[in-house]
């Protein structure tokens, strides 16, 4: 239910929507003339539904009095999702949410994409949230300027968690390979996290090697983005000898990077043992070679690629291992919005 309303009709509208009892899933994104009486009103809405399950504000400010407000209702409310992206969170508003979500034991899903967060004071926020609250199953930090620094404060926090998080979306936030230090100590630990976006981000093939032995010793992880990662052959060699000792990644996203036949090579080679893998996301334009046929020889390794996930797919079938959801959460193909069925913007 999407509402656009002013200033006088806030109120009025979401006491409505309250009155009657109905809606499931509410967006007040867009809405910056809400005002504090229409902040109350939603406060108070999140409070006492019993049936309100989803919330979008986005794309409006966070202002003092609308944190304040949202953060009161947090406490009590029954929301298992909130988006909140492109909402100026960053600083003072950010304190004001955490607080509230340190002690929130149903918000499961928290997307706060394009918010400009930092790598110092909002990162250690993010970090306080993910130490104290263990209801959390997945959260977005896409688009923000997390940076290494802010990686190494979150990877702290999740060493803390011994269940809890199970998707967290770090693309496009100026993270380098230095902070895959960071990431390397804590994933051997993580026995939740299933799904881990790191997608434009310059990693390098050196970020990549880096997490070799943490993401062979991780027994959680089924769903790796690195799409846009500067990766080239070489790193897609570190990618095949970590998918020939793991039993369990089912999709692995490595779009937009430099990977030419030798990596193609490899990546098939090790599909050939590895049994977990139904989907490897791979550029399907053939990339510049200096011989011809190597040109030719990236178009026949690209198809064998998809025959080897599909019979693993297939063999996956009727067994414990099932595979990967279709989309995962908000995925498009595009560099900026990627395809439904892609891990570029997770």
């Amino acid at each position: 239910m999407l509402f656009i309303f002013s200033h006088k009709g806030a109120s009025a509208l979401l006491d409505m929507v309250l009155y009657y009892e109905s809606a499931t899933h509410l967006d007040v994104s867009a809405n910056s003339g809400m005002g504090f009486s229409g902040w109350l009103s939603l406060s108070h809405l999140l409070r006492q539904s019993g049936c309100l399950w989803r919330l979008d504000a986005c794309n409006m400010p966070m202002v003092d009095y609308a944190a304040q407000a949202l953060s009161k209702a947090l406490l009590t409310s029954r929301l298992t999702v909130l988006h909140l992206e492109n909402t100026c969170l960053s600083g003072k508003p950010l304190f004001t949410l955490v607080g509230a979500l340190k002690r929130n034991v149903a918000l499961q899903e928290l997307y706060l994409s394009e918010n400009n967060l930092n790598g110092y004071q909002d990162s250690m926020q993010v970090a306080d949230l993910l130490k104290f609250n263990n209801t959390l199953k997945t959260l977005d930090l896409s688009n923000n300027a997390t940076s290494d620094s802010g990686l190494e404060e979150i990877c702290d926090a999740l060493s803390f968690q011994k269940t809890g998080l199970r998707t967290l979306i770090l693309s496009n936030n100026h993270i380098t390979h230095l902070g895959m230090s960071h990431l390397q100590n804590v994933l051997p630990r993580l026995k939740s996290l299933e799904t881990l976006n790191l997608g434009k981000n310059n990693l390098e093939n050196r970020g990549i090697h880096m997490l070799k032995e943490s993401l062979m010793i991780n027994r959680s992880l089924l769903q790796l983005g690195l799409a846009a990662t500067g990766i080239t052959c070489e790193g897609a060699v570190t990618l095949a000898e970590i998918l020939a000792e793991s039993p369990q990644i089912q999709r692995l996203d490595v779009r937009q990077n430099q990977v030419l036949a030798g990596g193609l090579m490899a990546l098939s080679l090790a599909l050939k043992i590895n049994r977990s893998l139904i989907r490897l996301d791979l550029d399907q334009h053939l990339k510049e070679e200096k011989d011809d046929f190597l040109m030719e020889t990236q178009k026949t390794l690209l198809s064998r690629i998809t025959d080897l996930c599909a019979a693993n797919a297939t063999a996956a079938k009727g067994t414990s291992l099932q595979p990967a959801p279709p989309d995962p959460p908000d995925c498009t193909e595009t560099t900026d919005a990627l395809p439904t069925q892609s891990l570029e913007d997770i």
